[in-house]
Protein backbone atom coordinates (compact mmCIF):
# COMPACT_ATOMS: atom_id res chain seq x y z
CA UNK A 1 0.00 0.00 0.00
CA UNK A 2 1.62 3.27 -1.05
CA UNK A 3 1.55 6.20 1.32
CA UNK A 4 -1.45 8.44 0.73
CA UNK A 5 -1.69 12.22 0.88
CA UNK A 6 -3.81 11.74 4.01
CA UNK A 7 -1.09 9.63 5.66
CA UNK A 8 1.58 12.16 4.69
CA UNK A 9 -0.36 15.09 6.13
CA UNK A 10 -0.95 13.25 9.41
CA UNK A 11 2.78 12.55 9.66
CA UNK A 12 3.64 16.19 9.03
CA UNK A 13 1.07 17.47 11.51
CA UNK A 14 2.25 15.21 14.33
CA UNK A 15 5.96 15.63 13.62
CA UNK A 16 5.58 19.41 13.53
CA UNK A 17 3.63 19.38 16.80
CA UNK A 18 6.44 17.38 18.44
CA UNK A 19 9.08 19.76 17.06
CA UNK A 20 7.16 22.77 18.40
CA UNK A 21 6.80 21.06 21.79
CA UNK A 22 10.59 20.64 21.79
CA UNK A 23 11.17 24.25 20.73
CA UNK A 24 12.66 23.29 17.36
CA UNK A 25 12.12 24.28 13.75
CA UNK A 26 12.48 21.15 11.64
CA UNK A 27 12.34 19.87 8.10
CA UNK A 28 10.04 16.90 7.45
CA UNK A 29 10.38 14.96 4.20
CA UNK A 30 8.14 12.08 3.18
CA UNK A 31 8.93 9.74 0.29
CA UNK A 32 6.76 7.12 -1.36
CA UNK A 33 7.81 3.48 -1.62
CA UNK A 34 9.81 4.23 -4.77
CA UNK A 35 11.83 6.97 -3.07
CA UNK A 36 9.99 9.85 -4.73
CA UNK A 37 8.92 12.93 -2.81
CA UNK A 38 5.34 12.65 -1.54
CA UNK A 39 5.28 15.57 0.92
CA UNK A 40 7.65 18.11 2.34
CA UNK A 41 7.40 20.65 5.15
CA UNK A 42 9.91 23.29 6.21
CA UNK A 43 8.93 24.94 9.47
CA UNK A 44 9.57 28.66 9.70
CA UNK A 45 13.08 29.26 10.96
CA UNK A 46 14.40 25.82 10.02
CA UNK A 47 18.03 25.80 8.93
CA UNK A 48 18.27 25.50 5.14
CA UNK A 49 21.07 22.93 5.37
CA UNK A 50 18.59 20.57 7.01
CA UNK A 51 16.60 20.23 3.79
CA UNK A 52 19.17 17.97 2.17
CA UNK A 53 19.78 16.06 5.40
CA UNK A 54 16.07 15.28 5.91
CA UNK A 55 15.77 14.13 2.30
CA UNK A 56 18.87 11.91 2.63
CA UNK A 57 17.60 10.36 5.87
CA UNK A 58 14.27 9.55 4.20
CA UNK A 59 16.03 8.18 1.10
CA UNK A 60 18.32 6.02 3.24
CA UNK A 61 15.31 4.61 5.09
CA UNK A 62 13.30 3.81 1.97
CA UNK A 63 16.20 2.37 -0.04
CA UNK A 64 17.26 0.00 2.73
CA UNK A 65 13.77 -0.47 4.24
CA UNK A 66 14.96 0.28 7.76
CA UNK A 67 15.64 3.18 10.06
CA UNK A 68 18.42 5.34 8.66
CA UNK A 69 20.75 4.76 11.62
CA UNK A 70 20.62 0.99 11.04
CA UNK A 71 22.72 1.42 7.87
CA UNK A 72 25.68 2.59 9.97
CA UNK A 73 26.54 -0.99 10.92
CA UNK A 74 27.27 -1.73 7.24
CA UNK A 75 29.41 1.28 6.41
CA UNK A 76 31.34 2.24 9.53
CA UNK A 77 35.10 1.74 9.44
CA UNK A 78 35.85 -1.98 9.39
CA UNK A 79 32.29 -2.90 8.36
CA UNK A 80 31.40 -4.94 5.27
CA UNK A 81 30.60 -1.91 3.06
CA UNK A 82 32.74 1.08 4.03
CA UNK A 83 31.84 4.27 2.19
CA UNK A 84 28.36 2.98 1.32
CA UNK A 85 27.14 6.44 2.35
CA UNK A 86 28.57 7.73 -0.94
CA UNK A 87 26.15 5.58 -2.95
CA UNK A 88 22.66 6.45 -4.15
CA UNK A 89 23.34 10.17 -4.33
CA UNK A 90 24.48 10.24 -0.71
CA UNK A 91 23.02 8.53 2.31
CA UNK A 92 22.54 9.73 5.89
CA UNK A 93 23.29 6.79 8.20
CA UNK A 94 22.12 8.38 11.44
CA UNK A 95 18.85 8.81 13.31
CA UNK A 96 15.86 10.70 11.99
CA UNK A 97 14.89 8.54 8.99
CA UNK A 98 12.21 5.88 9.36
CA UNK A 99 10.86 3.34 6.87
CA UNK A 100 7.06 3.40 6.91
CA UNK A 101 5.72 -0.13 6.76
CA UNK A 102 2.22 -1.49 6.34
CA UNK A 103 0.73 -4.01 8.75
CA UNK A 104 1.58 -6.78 6.24
CA UNK A 105 5.24 -5.69 6.31
CA UNK A 106 5.17 -4.05 2.89
CA UNK A 107 6.92 -0.73 2.40
CA UNK A 108 4.65 2.34 2.12
CA UNK A 109 7.41 4.96 2.06
CA UNK A 110 9.65 6.76 4.50
CA UNK A 111 10.08 9.90 6.48
CA UNK A 112 13.14 11.97 7.29
CA UNK A 113 13.53 14.73 9.86
CA UNK A 114 16.33 17.21 10.39
CA UNK A 115 16.64 20.38 12.42
CA UNK A 116 17.89 19.36 15.84
CA UNK A 117 20.32 16.87 17.29
CA UNK A 118 20.15 13.27 16.12
CA UNK A 119 18.21 12.37 19.27
CA UNK A 120 15.76 15.25 18.75
CA UNK A 121 15.25 14.40 15.08
CA UNK A 122 14.57 10.79 16.04
CA UNK A 123 11.92 11.82 18.60
CA UNK A 124 10.21 14.02 16.01
CA UNK A 125 10.32 11.23 13.41
CA UNK A 126 8.85 8.77 15.92
CA UNK A 127 5.94 11.17 16.49
CA UNK A 128 5.36 11.12 12.73
CA UNK A 129 5.58 7.33 12.68
CA UNK A 130 2.96 7.08 15.43
CA UNK A 131 0.62 9.25 13.36
CA UNK A 132 1.20 7.06 10.28
CA UNK A 133 0.45 3.91 12.27
CA UNK A 134 -2.73 5.51 13.67
CA UNK A 135 -3.99 6.21 10.12
CA UNK A 136 -3.71 2.49 9.34
CA UNK A 137 -6.08 1.44 12.12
Amino acid sequence: MPISAHNAQAIIDHAEAKAREMGLAAIIAILDEGGHLKAFHRMDGAVLGSIDIAMRKARTAVLFQCNSEDVWDYLKPGAPAPHLELSNGGLAPYGGGIALKCPNGGLAGSLGVSGGSIEQDTKIAKAGLAAFEATLR
